[in-house]
C-alpha cells in the first residue's frame, strides 16, 4: 500500500497538480478504484488535498518537508543571503538542492510584482531546464552528467536545451565561469543567472536571480549573484 500510495504522490511531480481521479489514474498506472481508495485516506491524513474533483498536495506534506534537518538549516543560513541578493537587484530569488535529476527549491523571494513561474517552494524542475538546475549539474561530477545526457531531455518551452551537445558544451562553460545561464528555457520571457553554493569542497545548493528579458543585464546581475553563492559558501564552509 505505501508503494501505491507513493506512485499516487509522486503523480505530482513536477507541476503539482491539481489533477482529477482519472488523471492520477493514468499517471501513476493504478486502477481507478484503488487510487480512489488511497486519495480517500491520503485527503484524511492530510498529505491530499480535494476541492470538489481535483486533488492537490496537502499541507501535511509541506509542514513535514521544512523539517528536514539538512535542507532547514541550509534555507535559514541562506536567508540573510538570499535577502541581499533581492535587495541588491530587486527581482525574484531562489535557492535550491538536487534531488535526483531534479532542482528542488528551498526559498524562493519576489517582490510585489511576481513573475509567472514555474517554481515553488518545495516544488521541483528539471535540472537541464534551470538556471540552478544547471548550475548544480555542472558541479555534480562526471557520472551525473553522462547519466542526464544518456537520456531525452525535457523541455518546458521551446527554448529549452534538448540537443545533449550543446547542454555539455553549456555545462562546460559554466565550470570555467562558475556562473549559469538560463534564456527563457524555463518559462518564456523570463531569464536567470545562477551560482553553486559549496560548503568546504562539497556543492550543497545552488541560488539564482530570474529577471523577465526586458531587463536582463547579465553584466549587473551577475556580480551580486557571485557574491552572496560565495558568501553563503564562506559560512557554510566555516559551520563545517
Amino acid at each position: 500500500m505505501l508503494d501505491k500510495a507513493t506512485a499516487i504522490l509522486e503523480c505530482f511531480s513536477p507541476s503539482g497538480g491539481p489533477f482529477r481521479l482519472a488523471e492520477l489514474s493514468e499517471r501513476s498506472g493504478l486502477a481507478k478504484p484503488t487510487v480512489h481508495r488511497l486519495a480517500a485516506d491520503l485527503v484524511r491524513l492530510g498529505w491530499l488535498d480535494r476541492s470538489g474533483a481535483q486533488y492537490r498536495l496537502g499541507a501535511k506534506l509541506f509542514e513535514l518537508g521544512s523539517l528536514v534537518p539538512h535542507r532547514l538549516d541550509l534555507r535559514e543560513t541562506a536567508l540573510p543571503f538570499l535577502h541581499d541578493l533581492f535587495e541588491a537587484t530587486r527581482e525574484t530569488v531562489h535557492l535550491g538542492v538536487r534531488d535526483g535529476l531534479d532542482v528542488v527549491y528551498l526559498e524562493r523571494i519576489h517582490g510585489h510584482e511576481a513573475l509567472r513561474l514555474p517554481s515553488r517552494i518545495g516544488g521541483s524542475l528539471p535540472l537541464s531546464c534551470t538556471g540552478i538546475g544547471k548550475a548544480l549539474l555542472a558541479f555534480s561530477g562526471a557520472e551525473l552528467t553522462e547519466q542526464v545526457l544518456a537520456q531525452p531531455l525535457p523541455s518546458l518551452t521551446p527554448h529549452s536545451i534538448t540537443d545533449p551537445a550543446r547542454l555539455r558544451t553549456a555545462l562546460e562553460k559554466i565550470q570555467v565561469s562558475g556562473l549559469a545561464y538560463e534564456e527563457q528555457e524555463a518559462a518564456l520571457g523570463v531569464s536567470c543567472i545562477a551560482a553553486p553554493v559549496f560548503a568546504g569542497g562539497t556543492l550543497v545548493a545552488a541560488l539564482s536571480v530570474a529577471v523577465p528579458c526586458a531587463r536582463f543585464r547579465p553584466a549587473q546581475l551577475a556580480p551580486a549573484v557571485r557574491t552572496a553563492a560565495l558568501g553563503l559558501s564562506r559560512v557554510l564552509r566555516a559551520a563545517t
